[in-house]
Formats: C-alpha cells, structure tokens, sequence
C-alpha cells in the first residue's frame, strides 16, 4: 500500500470525527417527570428537559394513550429545562401506560415515552383529541435517547474499533490460507502482523465497550453473550501467539499457525456474530434488540459514523501496513546476522 493519499484520508476523517463527534449538541428533549402515576381526574407535574429553551416561548404539552391526546389546561415555565403542566385526566384511557409529550418553535416535538402508569382504564376517551404543533426542530443536532444520552457519541469509537478488528482478522484468515497453499514465509508474517494490530484494536474496543456498560447499563461488565464472546475471541488469538512462541521450527509454526488461525477466525464469527442472535443480550442488534441502524441511527449520526468507520479501518491498515513492514525487515536483519 504504497502512498500517502489513503494515510491523509484516514486522519481527516479522525479529525473530523473528533471534532463533530464531540462537538455536536444532542438535540433536546423530556428526561424526567416529577410523578410516575396518573389517575382520573386533576394532576400537576413537574416535567424537566435537557437541552431544551422553555424560557424564549412556553411549550405546548399533552398526554398521549393509544393514540388519544390530552392537552395540559395550563402550562408555567420555570427554567429553560423545567416547566410546570396542570391536566384534566379523563376516565377510561386504553393503555396502561401514558407518554408525556411537549412542542415549541424551537426545540420541535419532544417526549418521555411512558412516562405514568395510567389508572382506571376502559374503552378510551369520548370525542376527539386535542390539537397540538408537530413541525420539527431545526439545526444539526445528535438524537438524545433515553439510557445513552451523552454516551452516544462512543458509537463513533467503540464501533468502528470492532470492525476494524474484524477487518485485520479477515486479512489473517487470507494470508493464513496462502500459507497452506504455498508455504511463503512472507504471508505468515504479514497474518501474524494482522493479528497483533487487530489485538490493539480488540483492546480498545473492550476498554471503549465497558466504560459504555458502566455509563448505561451500571456496571463494567455484565454477562452478555456478546461481550463474553468478544472476551473469548480476544483469548483464542492471545493463544495464537503464544502458540508460535512455543515452536522453534519456522516452517512447521508458519504452518500450525496458519491452521489455528483460520479455526480462530471461525470461532470469532461464532462468538461475535452467531451465538449473540441466539440468546438474550443486551446489547444492540443481538437477542432480539434493535440495532442503531433501526431506530437511532438517524441522518446527523450517519454523517459522522460513517466516515469513523472509514476513518478507522484505514488508520488500522496503516498500522498493519507498519507492522507487516517491520517484520519484514526484522526477518533481513536475522538473515544477516545468520550468515
């Protein structure tokens, strides 16, 4: 891979995720309520945003159930991020549980999806729904999910660090192959600097996975399919370098090497890809979760995911490209000094 244009594309696009990643506001929305039950008749809350700009016009706010709407009779704000709503709850709304929804000019719609368990169900409400606003907010803004907030932004790191990962083991799964196909000693070193660079990225993306684990689910690690599988992947390739270090014959560790390898690059797809789908996980896209291209990456968090996720995979390449370069003239050096 000879050539600097790649290399300059890879860290611009880092920068431009750095900088845009981190940058970019999260676009407003309802966090907290200050009840968590509604019954038939009057009920005052407290409802708290973030993000939002309650103070340059008071928002409009309603309860939604099933589809039904009941507007607030009264509406005081209190803060850019709090206002007070008085409503008249009526008898018999369907659903168990009811959103609270709010909207101005300058912040759009915003909700706390069920927020109140509701009391004294039936067939729903007699006559129609109130009328509110529902045009969108304008501006370049990330979308602000309950549970990720913040945390969201890691999606640009911890992401792309896996499948860069998975890349540089695909490229020692090849070159594992011409091994047995041809016995060149120079694919074996370029699978085995496959290997150590995907390690480093393995690394990161478990460090980046559980400081995300702590920071939405509570704790560093839990035992999920997907993060054990990750682990286990990570412990069958640490065992492939301690299984060339274990044999002083090149030809025949070029070869076993090769072999555990594409058994390894096997057992990745299983443990990270296979077994996750097929069990409870908490973790996107497995055990019957959304993934983020299903519900959360929207258009803003495209524009900056997926140029990490190019920005990543080609500084990983670069990296291989380094080591692959390295070994290679290490092997000169020994040649020489063997002579």
């Amino acid at each position: 891979m000879k050539g600097w244009w790649w290399k300059g594309i890879s860290v611009a696009l880092l920068l431009y995720v750095v900088v845009v990643g981190l940058r970019t506001r999260l676009g407003p929305t309802l966090v907290h309520a200050s009840i968590d039950r509604i019954a038939p008749g009057g009920a005052s809350l407290e409802a708290t945003g973030y993000n939002t700009h309650f103070l340059r016009e008071t928002p409009q706010a309603w309860l939604e159930n099933d589809g039904q709407r009941i507007c607030a009779t009264h509406v005081e704000v209190v803060s850019n991020n709090s206002f007070k709503a008085d409503f008249n709850v009526p008898a018999g709304l369907r659903s168990n549980l009811t959103s609270l929804w709010a909207w101005d000019a300058k912040d759009g719609p915003l909700v706390l999806r069920d927020a109140f368990f509701t009391e004294g169900l039936g067939q729903g409400m007699a006559g129609e729904s109130c009328t509110v606003g529902s045009a969108p907010r304008k501006g370049f803004n990330f979308p602000n999910r309950s549970i990720l907030n913040e945390t969201i932004r890691n999606l640009f790191f911890h992401v792309p660090m896996w499948f860069t990962m998975m890349v540089l083991m695909t490229i020692a799964f090849w070159q594992s192959l011409m091994v047995l196909r041809t016995g060149d000693p120079a694919a074996d070193r370029k699978a085995l600097a496959a290997v150590d660079v995907s390690l480093l990225f393995a690394a990161l993306g478990l460090i980046t996975g559980s400081i995300w684990a702590r920071a939405t689910w509570g704790d560093w690690w839990t035992s999920d399919p997907k993060l054990n599988g990750a682990a286990v992947t990570v412990l069958i390739y640490a065992a492939y370098l301690i299984l060339r270090g274990s044999v002083p014959d090149p030809h025949k560790r070029a070869r076993l090497a090769a072999i555990y390898n594409i058994f390894a690059f096997a057992l990745m797809l299983v443990f990270t890809m296979v077994l996750p789908r097929l069990t409870d996980s908490l973790h996107p896209g497995n055990g019957g979760n959304p993934a983020f291209s299903q519900y959360d990456l929207d258009s803003s968090l495209r524009a900056v995911f997926y140029p990490a996720v190019a920005g990543w995979v080609l500084l990983g390449l670069w990296a291989y490209d380094l080591q692959r370069r390295y070994a290679r003239l290490k092997h000169l050096a020994d040649e020489v000094n063997d002579r």
